[in-house]
């Protein structure tokens, strides 16, 4: 008996290596044969002392992933809250529902990660050392501290890149006209992003691979994508975003790759709408220890992707189990 347990749990390590690497790296993306990859994002979990309302968004988070059972999971910033005096045993609870079912994960900073004892640069350090995290710190001389691309590779061939997921730091606050606004996405990282996104257009035969983006603050499009009259979901407060116009939206468009936008920020906000091609979608507030709103329940957006074609569709995921369909 004592053999066949030896046995059996050399195996199942065995099938957890093919996962996740070592260092708490996973496997390369790749679409299923089927030609899908399904991404759940979870916005605004804002992850504190593990008790209470964590639990709550710990259930609602694996309820989520039973259901999808996504390729991977993004988190988009506000994963955990700031001021909590233990931020490695958050960030390892906050991404326990992916390690327990061998997902992996990628995720950005929002405005309130930082604000307290750990700093974007701890954060990423001990985010990369859990199972399955793909996120990285991003280059230097770029500003911010999740900005990184990860490639999705073909269901033959996981070498050859298929799809691109952009994750931008939206950074948190700045002074403008002496008040505390909310930052932007600076030069420097519509510099990266071009260069990245030029080097794979090359590397494709010059055609512009297909893409996403996720990061914290919305950018101001937002506003014309619900202004237009055609966008599906709720919008229950303002966009909050930057008094500066970065530019990224127009860079975006102008490189022709990024199909849609995926924010949180804004808790009770789950709309998506199309700008110049590009769809600008929030999240599905995900976290119980934050504000929320009577009536409209927490849960979480997830996307798929399709091999070879420019197109995605998305829904609003429910811990209830409840399907909210927004683009078929």
């Amino acid at each position: 008996m004592s053999r066949l347990r030896i046995i059996f749990s050399l195996a199942c390590l065995a099938v957890f290596s093919v996962v996740f690497a070592e260092d708490g790296g996973a496997a390369p993306l790749r679409f299923k044969a089927d030609g899908t990859f399904r991404i759940v994002q979870f916005a605004d979990v804002h992850w504190s002392w593990g008790f209470g309302d964590d639990r709550k968004s710990g259930r609602l988070m694996r309820a989520v992933l039973d259901v999808e059972k996504p390729d991977l999971v993004v988190y988009t910033g506000d994963n955990i809250t700031g001021a909590t005096l233990l931020p490695s045993r958050a960030l390892r609870q906050v991404t326990e529902p992916c390690a327990e079912r061998n997902i992996p994960w990628a995720a950005v900073f929002g405005n309130h990660d930082d604000e307290g004892p750990a700093s974007r640069e701890k954060q990423m350090r001990i985010m990369g050392k859990l199972p399955g995290c793909l996120a990285k710190a991003g280059p230097e001389g770029v500003d911010g501290v999740s900005n990184y691309v990860l490639t999705i590779g073909a269901s033959v061939n996981p070498e050859v890149p298929a799809a691109l997921l952009y994750c931008f730091d939206s950074l948190g606050y700045m002074q403008y006209q002496g008040e505390k606004k909310y930052n932007y996405i600076q030069p420097s990282q519509l510099q990266w992003y071009r260069s990245e996104s030029a080097r794979f257009r090359e590397s494709n035969a010059g055609a512009p691979l297909p893409a996403l983006a996720f990061f914290h603050i919305p950018l101001p499009e937002y506003n014309q994508a619900w202004d237009s009259g055609k966008a599906v979901g709720v919008k229950q407060e303002g966009v909050a975003d930057s008094p500066v116009n970065s530019g990224l939206f127009k860079v975006m468009v102008e490189m022709g790759d990024i199909m849609g936008v995926f924010v949180g920020h804004d808790h009770v906000n789950d709309y998506i709408g199309e700008v110049e091609g590009v769809y600008l979608g929030y999240g599905r507030g995900t976290g119980y220890s934050t504000y929320g709103r009577d009536g409209f329940p927490r849960g979480a957006r997830v996307i798929e992707l399709f091999e070879g074609q420019r197109r995605f569709r998305t829904w609003i995921r429910l811990e209830t189990g409840a399907q909210e369909l927004q683009i078929p």
